[in-house]
């Protein structure tokens, strides 16, 4: 990023900022809107729908590498994969090399879901770029990468190198 550039941003007010924070909360409202109807349908939540993302992103992800991902606890992502593999949409096999370990794979099912819940926020998406224009979708995603922790950041890396 240019220095000149960084400089002006570095005037922003509490009130822009707060503005800027109640913007991401609404966009996120709308960018969740679509997939959290369809969800609900099937009496699932935001944790299904991120699991299954990042099951199709990543197939044969382990149960532990998504834990990394998600941020979850043990427990709670448990709850919601032994959903998904009864309703026949994640199918769970055991490791190859380590027995212990459990590789996830989204079904016919899984990839019919992935792709409606996808394709919903995709339309959002493509739409609002599309308004904001080139330079703006770029700024948005610099502004994003900056908010992730390093963490984060190296799974967000690591899925846009398979992008290519």
């Amino acid at each position: 990023m240019a220095q000149g550039h960084s400089d002006n941003l570095l005037f922003l007010t509490d009130e822009q900022l707060r503005r800027a924070i109640e913007a991401m909360f609404f966009a996120y409202r709308g960018f969740t809107a679509d997939p959290d109807r369809i969800l609900a349908e099937m009496n699932y939540g935001r944790a299904h729908h991120r699991a299954i993302h990042f099951i199709h992103r990543s197939p044969g992800t382990t149960v532990n590498n998504l834990l990394a991902i998600l941020g979850v606890t043990k427990q709670s992502l448990n709850r919601v994969l032994r959903t998904l593999v009864e309703d026949g949409l994640v199918d769970s096999r055991v490791g190859q090399r380590d027995r212990r370990e459990r590789h996830l794979y989204l079904t016919e099912r899984g990839d019919a879901l992935e792709r409606e819940l996808s394709d919903a926020q995709r339309a959002r998406m493509r739409a609002a770029f599309r308004e904001a224009g080139p330079t703006a979708v770029a700024g948005f995603r610099e502004v994003l990468e900056h908010m992730m922790d390093p963490e984060l950041r190296r799974h967000f890396a690591v899925a846009k190198e398979g992008d290519r």
